[in-house]
């Protein structure tokens, strides 16, 4: 077995093989019952007195125009216990559904009741039916409450009162970098209502193929649905590339024919899921104009992404490709996207030029707004509405538009305050093609890191909105992108477990929820996802060290958390590996001056192969003025003029709020106050080349003693090769002997954005 040690010491991370943990379960008894492992956590629960046995000769009471709930139900007992319930009118040991719009209040919402007698599942819907059933089938998936010998399940007694926290509770799919075969999509349909996710925002179109067949457009998916390469960073940075015919050979791609569309919504409308197509307009829509190019400014193949605002024929084509979407899709909302459009083919095309002018417009920005405004008002015509990423705020928001706020929360925040609705799915917290582990030890994905506790953590009401402004958000999403996302098991891969986070954010308010509790729920879940033939993210052994400064006791305070629920984790001080014999964490660490702590978790006596290593520095500069002779970005500001010397060490991704971004070179004065003798000054920089984050040419430390004449301690070279993708980390230290009040660092900027987290002097 080959020992894997992680350092976090602003190192490259050495990392050489990964356990795959399971989950513990334990045992159910009458008078101690087993907390259920459901997800997302019902609002009430109350554990009552006995168990109901469920078996063979239990009968069904739900009426024959609910079949699929039936049919849910049975296809859950018989792939475990091999044998169907039947549906007959009993009183006694029977499964009964029912409407009940008396006690219960909202669409959505049930009540669950499990007695010694049977089982009532009641609901104002049928919508709120079946997500009691989804509940109910969940305690069924627990293998702690099934008998193998009887072919039974022995369910604690209880009472279940749930309704949701939000009505919009989204899955997002890219099927345009990577197309994605039907029968995954229903597979996936299956397990969001498992999980009481409601809507799937289809993200149909983009620049990496057409994916939905319009009749009236056949060379849409003849050509624009196949590409010639299938990794999409190497087909879209090619010089050459180009989309092919429908069986050229080699050409990769696909497309659903509109039967597959009617199939899978009505398969999704089954299970009280709504599919929310996205048809990508003014920008990402270079695949409609390999094919129509008399669409684009240019009217060239391969030279825009986005549609001449100034050319009708713009307009003529969307309005019959969206009345098409709507005839296959009954949603009631329309994503028209919006997102990341480039301006400057409009502002040299005379037809959008004109256009500008006639409709009075200052700018791009606005021509981009009219065409929202425009095909908005075509989506309301036919008794639709219209969602739109947040970046169709800028120009002036379109009335009745819906914004899906995506580059943090503040276009949400400004949406509500219009009164306009709000779907949340910041970056940082919903988008899932991000790293959920160690990058190094993951598949290559576009960059961030977001397990799956951060998207739990999530509210999606930003504390800055009043009662009222808060009414205004519908809920929130999560995001699959797929540019580095090929295949269907890859796919389960990013979305599961990270997913079940999400659904609980939206569903269970937000006092309710509870980390330490969901870690434990989260082990069983994965567990039979994995068994149940779902290619879950297994969960790391990573522990996460979250630091904070004691300055009245002049120390780092230091905690271990991880994915794990319960770990047993030991530690070492020195550097060395953790043994069992290493003292075990039970509480905070308090480091004076310098450690190299490094720890691990322990399962029956043995170490798991990943273990985490960091120094820790109570350093001379914590607290001291800092000086920017070149300010940082205002996008990445992290704690602003405080954050090189507040004692924090940065994460794994740039966005953590401990990294501070710069986008000319770093050039810092450090006051330690008064002249002292000074050994050490230590940095670090992080480089991510797909998002443009690069370590810089070089780092040169100087020192003072009267902040105006400085002697050059050294200047470090750069060696990390900058035409590597994956994440590294370089940390730049100086040692020598000498008497200084001011610390002078300079870091050359190489290209795009510099990330620097601590500076560290001793």
């Amino acid at each position: 077995m080959i020992l894997k040690q992680i350092t976090f010491m602003k190192k490259w991370f050495i990392y050489y093989t990964i356990i795959l943990a399971t989950a513990c379960t334990s045992a159910l008894t009458k008078t101690n019952p087993v907390a259920l492992s459901v997800i997302p956590a019902p609002q009430e629960i109350q554990y009552l007195n006995g168990t109901f046995t469920l078996n063979e000769k239990t009968s069904l009471q739900i009426p024959t125009e609910w079949s699929t709930l039936e049919n849910l139900l049975n296809s859950n007992i018989q792939a475990v216990a091999h044998y169907k319930l039947t549906n007959r009118n009993s009183d006694k040991n029977s499964i009964q559904l029912k409407i009940d719009t008396a006690r219960i209040s909202t669409p959505e919402g049930y009540r669950l009741h499990i007695s010694p007698k049977g089982i009532r599942i009641r609901g104002r819907t049928e919508t709120g039916l079946f997500y009691g059933l989804q509940t109910l089938r969940q305690i069924l998936n627990d293998e702690r409450f099934y008998h193998p010998a009887t072919r039974s399940w022995q369910i604690p007694a209880l009472k279940i009162q749930d309704s949701p926290a939000f009505p919009y509770r989204g899955m997002h799919l890219d099927v345009s970098r990577h197309f994605f075969p039907k029968e995954y999509i229903l597979k996936w349909i299956d397990l969001m209502a498992l999980y009481k996710i409601n809507t799937l925002h289809w993200h149909l179109t983009d620049a990496g193929g057409w994916r939905v067949e319009i009749k009236k457009y056949p060379e849409l998916t003849h050509t624009a649905a196949w590409r010639t390469q299938i990794g999409w960073k190497e087909w879209w940075t090619a010089k050459d590339r180009q989309y092919l015919e429908e069986g050229t050979p080699g050409a990769y791609g696909g497309y659903y024919t509109q039967e597959d569309i009617r199939e899978i919504v009505a398969y999704a409308m089954n299970r009280h899921v709504e599919i929310i197509p996205e048809i990508e307009m003014p920008g990402h829509s270079e695949e409609i104009f390999a094919v129509y190019p008399h669409l684009c400014c240019s009217g060239k193949a391969y030279r825009n992404g986005e549609f001449c605002i100034g050319n009708e024929d713009t307009f003529e084509f969307i309005e019959n490709v969206l009345t098409e979407i709507m005839e296959l899709f009954p949603s009631r909302y329309i994503h028209i996207g919006g997102d990341e459009a480039s301006k400057a083919a409009w502002a040299k095309c005379p037809k959008c030029q004109k256009r500008k002018k006639e409709e009075k417009l200052k700018d791009e920005h606005e021509l981009q707004s009219y065409l929202i405004r425009r095909v908005g008002e075509f989506i309301e015509k036919q008794g639709r509405e219209f969602i739109g990423w947040d970046e169709i705020l800028e120009g002036g928001l379109a009335p009745g538009a819906i914004v899906m706020s995506w580059r943090g929360e503040q276009g949400g925040i400004d949406a509500a305050r219009s009164q306009h609705q709000v779907i949340m799915t910041p970056g940082a917290y919903c988008y899932l093609d991000s790293y959920q582990d160690t990058p190094s030890t993951q598949p290559y994905t576009i960059g961030g890191f977001t397990p799956y506790l951060k998207t739990y953590s999530y509210n999606p009401i930003p504390e800055s909105l009043s009662p009222d402004e808060a009414r205004y958000i519908l809920g929130a999403q999560a995001n699959l992108w797929t540019e580095y996302i090929s295949t269907p098991e890859h796919v389960e891969y990013m979305l599961f477990p990270r997913l079940l986070s999400l659904s609980e954010v939206v569903w269970t308010p937000q006092e309710k929820k509870n980390p330490e509790d969901f870690k434990r729920r989260i082990e069983q879940h994965v567990k039979w996802l994995r068994a149940n033939g779902v290619n879950a993210f297994p969960l790391s052994d990573r522990i996460d060290f979250i630091t904070e400064v004691d300055t009245t006791r002049k120390a780092i305070k230091v905690s271990f958390d991880s994915e794990k629920y319960n770990p047993e984790i030991h530690h070492t001080l020195d550097g060395t590996l953790p043994t069992i014999n290493s003292p075990r964490y039970t509480s905070p660490l308090y480091i004076q001056d310098s450690a190299i702590v490094s720890s691990a978790i322990f399962k029956n006596g043995k170490r798991s192969e990943t273990v985490i290593s960091q120094r820790i520095d109570y350093h001379k500069a914590i607290g001291k003025k800092v000086t920017y002779n070149k300010l940082y970005s205002e996008a990445y500001p992290a704690a602003g003029k405080g954050t090189l010397t507040d004692g924090l060490r940065g994460g794994l991704t740039y966005s953590d709020g401990r990294w501070q971004g710069f986008l000319n070179h770093v050039d810092i004065l450090i006051d330690l106050g008064e002249v002292q003798d000074i050994s050490y000054v230590s940095t670090t920089f992080m480089q991510l080349t797909g998002p443009g984050v690069y370590i810089p040419d070089y780092v040169r430390v100087k020192i003072s003693e009267d902040g105006k004449t400085y002697k050059e301690i050294a200047t470090i070279q750069n060696d990390v090769p900058t035409d590597i993708p994956d994440l590294r980390f370089k940390e730049f230290t100086f040692r020598f002997h000498e008497k200084a009040r001011y610390v002078h660092l300079f870091a050359k900027k190489h290209t795009g954005f510099q990330f620097i987290d601590e500076v560290v002097v001793h």
